[in-house]
């Protein structure tokens, strides 16, 4: 029998566990260089950019040439998707521990 009681439980559990892993991912943080570490990103599991740091040899480098400001945009860009893809991998396993094994379609892919 329909137990509306129950459905509001239900909810309630369900903002209590969505909650949960939005502070999770908030305090997850991961890392990613390019270009042999002249790039870094850091970000947080909810793919928010903390910190990106460019060594200052990078910098140093640039002689105004514009294929070497290129160069420089690129491994940025890489650094960041990179710790993107990262942050991927923790809101996956933070989602699969909280669904314990549970078969959702488009989030088990």
């Amino acid at each position: 029998m329909f137990n509306p009681g129950k459905i509001s439980e239900m909810l309630s559990k369900a903002n209590q566990m969505q909650e949960e892993v939005q502070r999770k991912l908030g305090e997850a943080v991961v890392e990613a260089t390019s270009g042999g570490g002249a790039v870094t990103a850091r970000l947080n599991g909810r793919k928010e950019l903390l910190k990106l740091r460019i060594d200052p040899s990078a910098v140093l480098s640039l002689s105004g040439n514009q294929a070497d400001v290129e160069m420089l945009e690129d491994l940025i860009v890489a650094a960041v998707n990179e710790a993107g893809r990262k942050a991927d991998e923790v809101i996956k396993s933070s989602m699969q521990g909280l669904l314990g094994g549970l078969k959702i379609p488009g989030l088990n892919d």
